[in-house]
């Protein structure tokens, strides 16, 4: 169970990252760029920790465990020529439907106000979970969350700060950022709902309870969303899938971009 919740983590990480690394060189102001450049690059290299671990995981497990995790063949190949499974591995050569990530991180940018609102929703999320994270009885993920509280906290400052100044300023600003609001509410459901390896995970004392991360998220949101004359859309329902790999088509998109090098030139090394 440990190694899917890993990997799930690691996901989140890499597939936000890649999402906002898209706004390098189109950021609306050259400021703007640089600090969405460099979130891409916290998420990226939180992503890199994770994997790192995971791969430590997976090396451990028995030849059979380890066959039955992924469908890729490229994966397959390697673990029958007893070749070692290594980070790039894990984000290079697994197929869209063994990545754990939630929903809500493969979305499109869209524009400005989409991405911000995605950004508020994920990094309120993020800043909660690894606050708890750091205190997990698994050393390695408390120590990877405590390095990363300090990049979480500015992601949701930044992205706070944004939806309050789109939410209340302009009249067309308003609108727009309150229709982004309305269309990504219903991918934040998913992450409060736990799967058996996030489940085993919190009754080992590894992962935060999911339901408590809720309700502190629920408040933090919707004080965001007060300041910046905004509201939360009444609908309660939700999607989910992505942490079970069922995923939208974005994620296939996304895929074929990061792993291209990797799997038109196997093996090469950076």
């Amino acid at each position: 169970m440990k190694l899917p919740y890993i990997l799930r983590l690691a996901d989140d990480a890499l597939i936000i990252g890649q999402r906002l690394g898209e706004w390098t060189g189109h950021g609306p102001i050259l400021e703007q760029d640089i600090a969405l450049t460099n979130a891409a690059l916290d998420h990226v290299g939180r992503a890199r920790s994770l994997y790192q671990y995971a791969a430590e995981v997976f090396n451990q497990l028995p030849k059979e465990e380890q066959l039955a995790c992924f469908t890729s063949a490229a994966i397959q190949d390697k673990i029958r020529t007893g070749a070692v499974i290594d980070e790039d591995t894990l984000a290079y050569l697994r197929d869209g439907w063994d990545f754990k990530n939630v929903l809500l991180t493969e979305r499109p940018n869209i524009d400005w106000a989409y991405t911000v609102a995605r950004g508020l929703f994920l990094d309120t999320f993020n800043f909660l979970y690894f606050t708890a994270l750091s205190k997990s009885a698994d050393a390695t993920l408390a120590a990877i969350a405590e390095k990363s509280l300090k990049e979480v906290t500015y992601h949701l400052r930044w992205s706070s700060e944004w939806v309050i100044r789109l939410g209340d300023g302009t009249d067309d600003s308003h609108e727009k950022m309150q229709q982004a609001i309305n269309d990504t509410w219903a991918f934040t459901g998913e992450l409060f709902i736990a799967t058996d390896y996030e489940a085993a995970m919190t009754a080992a004392g590894i992962a935060p309870d999911l339901k408590l991360i809720q309700q502190q998220w629920t408040a933090r949101v919707q004080e965001v969303l007060d300041e910046a004359t905004l509201s939360a859309p009444a609908d309660a329902w939700m999607q989910q899938g992505g942490k079970a790999g069922t995923h939208t088509e974005e994620l296939g998109y996304i895929l074929a971009e990061l792993q291209f090098m990797q799997r038109t030139y196997p093996n090469m090394q950076w």
